[in-house]
């Protein structure tokens, strides 16, 4: 009988144990993009951020019209505006300094492709100005952020 209750404790002591935790993801950032402090580290939160970017682009993609060009360009930035999470996440996980950079390097890559995607949209009227402006906004953000980030990378040659 007591092992019933020994079961009990642990269920406890597991949820008490992970229970901050699973707030912490349902942090957002402010308007200025910072985030409030928390357990979660800023590579998470980075990843997070490119997650969300993610899940905009398939939004995005899924409201462009049926034509040709819209077909052509839904899959287009689709497919560049997808792999920059992924990417960033092997990144993450590099087996080497040089890895890592080379990994960096491609996600700046897939977010400069989706940054003339964005505005090939934009030129073309394929989707209304205002619906686009933020996430134009965030992909230059992301564009600025790997940026300084492949420079402090290439800057810490280990």
């Amino acid at each position: 009988m007591r092992r019933s209750s020994e079961i009990l404790i642990f269920h406890l002591a597991f949820l008490i144990y992970h229970l901050p935790f699973q707030f912490s993801k349902s942090v957002q950032s402010n308007s200025m993009g910072e985030y409030a402090t928390h357990p979660q580290s800023q590579a998470d939160a980075l990843e997070d951020r490119l997650i969300n970017f993610s899940v905009r682009i398939i939004k995005l993609s899924a409201s462009l019209p049926r034509t040709p060009a819209g077909k052509h360009v839904a899959g287009q930035i689709l497919r560049s505006g997808t792999s920059p999470a992924p990417n960033y996440g092997e990144a993450r996980g590099a087996e080497s300094h040089n890895d890592f950079v080379h990994k960096l390097r491609i996600v700046l890559k897939e977010l400069n492709e989706t940054s003339i995607w964005l505005r090939v949209i934009e030129r073309s009227e394929l989707i209304r100005k205002d619906l686009l402006g933020d996430i134009i906004i965030e992909n230059n953000e992301l564009c600025r952020i790997f940026t300084a980030s492949l420079k402090t990378a290439r800057g810490n040659v280990q």
